[in-house]
């Protein structure tokens, strides 16, 4: 007598499985649709209204400067002798060597004038309007940075080297009248000159080397964006601009608004990817 293999009868939920995973592949393919739509595009008044209230925090606290010029040199002054304790505290150095350098300085005194300004906002817009479903992080990040900035600014107003001390440190800047300067003329009344801790040019740079980097093709040449915050580190100590440390806690406020942005963005999405799956239909269609 042969043996007879039973006929393999599938279990009765297995039909049910699979139309549940047809029903989750579809609906997952609405959620990966939305993140990767155009409503992540925030409209562009939002976005006008987030600068002009940032401008307008900005110069809140830029208007209490000249009410608090000792209390910023002393700041300074604390923040120097922790450097030359900690033996680092290249910027008088740096700052007497780049003097001597008229051609050099001029260049990069027009560098640290316009290149915060104008690599930050393009990179700003160009995301913006090319890869939508990457801005918002990236937007909150720069949001934060500025905010966490302005609030050290308000409670730890601190002198640059240049105004600290002008017979030690060369305010080379203004020797070199680069284009768009901030320290004299018109512009210099807009600007805070009490805000050297943290360093936003840094943390700006910071900000537009990441900005670019999530976007480029993961290539071996993308990693040359970060050469960007190293040589503004280097222009703004040697324009005697910011102290070491200043540099550092704008380094540090970027990562650490970062942080947050991305943390964020993770709770956003997750709650808008929800709302989205209960818009999506219960069936596929065949």
């Amino acid at each position: 007598m042969t043996d007879t293999v039973p006929e393999r009868v599938a279990p009765p939920t297995s039909r049910a499985s699979s139309e549940d995973g047809r029903i989750s592949s579809g609906r997952l393919a609405t959620v990966r649709a939305w993140c990767r739509s155009g409503a992540n595009r925030t409209p562009v008044w939002v976005e006008l209204i987030l600068i002009v209230w940032l401008c307008w925090v900005y110069d809140m606290i830029a208007n209490l400067a000249p009410l608090r010029n000792a209390l910023a040199h002393q700041d300074a002054g604390s923040i120097l002798s922790a450097e030359k304790w900690l033996h680092l505290d290249p910027e008088a150095a740096m700052d007497h060597w780049m003097s001597h350098h008229q051609s050099l300085a001029l260049w990069v005194s027009n560098y640290y004038d316009n290149a915060h300004f104008v690599v930050t906002l393009g990179a700003l817009v160009v995301i913006w309007w090319k890869w939508p479903d990457r801005y918002r992080p990236l937007r909150n990040s720069l949001v934060l940075l500025n905010l966490f900035g302005m609030a050290v600014y308000f409670f730890v107003p601190t002198a640059p080297p240049r105004l600290y001390n002008p017979s030690v440190y060369f305010d080379v800047v203004a020797a070199t009248h680069a284009f768009g300067s901030w320290h004299s003329g018109t512009l210099a009344t807009a600007a805070n000159e009490l805000a050297a801790m943290p360093s936003l040019h840094i943390g700006w740079a910071c900000w537009s080397a990441l900005a670019i980097w999530r976007v480029l093709p993961r290539r071996w040449w993308a990693h040359l964006v970060w050469l960007y915050p190293l040589a503004t580190a280097l222009a703004v100590m040697a324009t005697g601009n910011h102290f070491l440390m200043d540099v550092l806690a704008g380094a540090a406020d970027f990562a650490v608004a970062t942080w947050i942005a991305d943390r964020l963005q993770v709770w956003w999405t997750a709650r808008q990817a929800g709302k989205a799956l209960e818009r999506a239909p219960a069936t596929s269609q065949a």
